[in-house]
């Protein structure tokens, strides 16, 4: 098995799901006493979130480079980027580093399409949801994703920052989510992505009443794979 390279705590809490999700996904495929070959470099990210609010991408692609290349130093042979919202640094982070990447969107565009779902609702922090770098590529790949209007992205970011980040859940928020969804799905939405690697601890198969696709699962699903091949 190849070293599948984290880099996480953007936030922990997401981290430690990607952890849990790759050990469950390697005994599911291998058996026995096996678990995935890991590398992981969890970042501190208080100063990465201001960074965000600032708008200042620069200066986090600067410091998530660095990272990388402490990964692809330390063994790496595939990187993973635990967290949604990063991906628009994809290019950043990679520069000049010879490592497959596995990109979360792709993964995801390519789990919804094989489910025959064709609207999906989009949940994720206001950055992702407001910007192209992650819904161009599921338009692209065919898919018509249905995004929040603005006051319901303030509510979904807010509850992602202020709660799930910290790994707190509340039966508030909970419900908040899924009025959301309702909404979204009143508008035709045929199922619901999870862009953002936090929102499983609120919606879920269990709740949601459609479909629903973890982009933190579907990841790591992608990541093993690449890994083993």
């Amino acid at each position: 098995m190849k070293k599948i390279g984290i880099l996480g705590g953007m936030s922990a809490a997401s981290t430690q799901i990607y952890y849990r999700t790759l050990n469950s996904l390697t005994q599911a495929e291998l058996g026995g006493l096996h678990s995935p070959n890991l590398l992981i470099r969890s970042v501190d990210f208080a100063p990465l979130a201001q960074h965000m609010n600032d708008g200042n991408w620069a200066a986090i692609g600067e410091c998530l480079h660095a990272e990388a290349q402490s990964l692809a130093a330390g063994g790496a042979e595939v990187i993973v980027l635990a967290t949604n919202t990063m991906h628009k640094l994809k290019d950043q982070i990679m520069q000049d580093l010879d490592l497959p990447f596995i990109h979360i969107a792709d993964a995801t565009a390519a789990a919804v399409l094989s489910a025959g779902s064709k609207r999906p609702a989009f949940f994720a922090t206001k950055f992702t949801m407001q910007e192209a770098f992650y819904l161009d590529i599921l338009r692209d790949s065919g898919l018509d994703p249905i995004v929040p209007e603005a006051d319901q992205q303030e509510v979904i970011n807010n509850i992602i920052f202020e709660e799930l980040c910290k790994n707190i859940t509340t039966p508030e928020s909970e419900a908040a989510y899924l009025g959301i969804l309702g909404r979204l799905k009143a508008q035709g939405a045929d199922s619901v992505i999870l862009g953002c690697t936090e929102v499983c601890l609120l919606i879920n198969a269990q709740n949601a009443g459609v479909p629903v696709f973890d982009t933190t699962f579907i990841h790591c699903q992608a990541a093993l794979k690449a890994a083993l091949d």
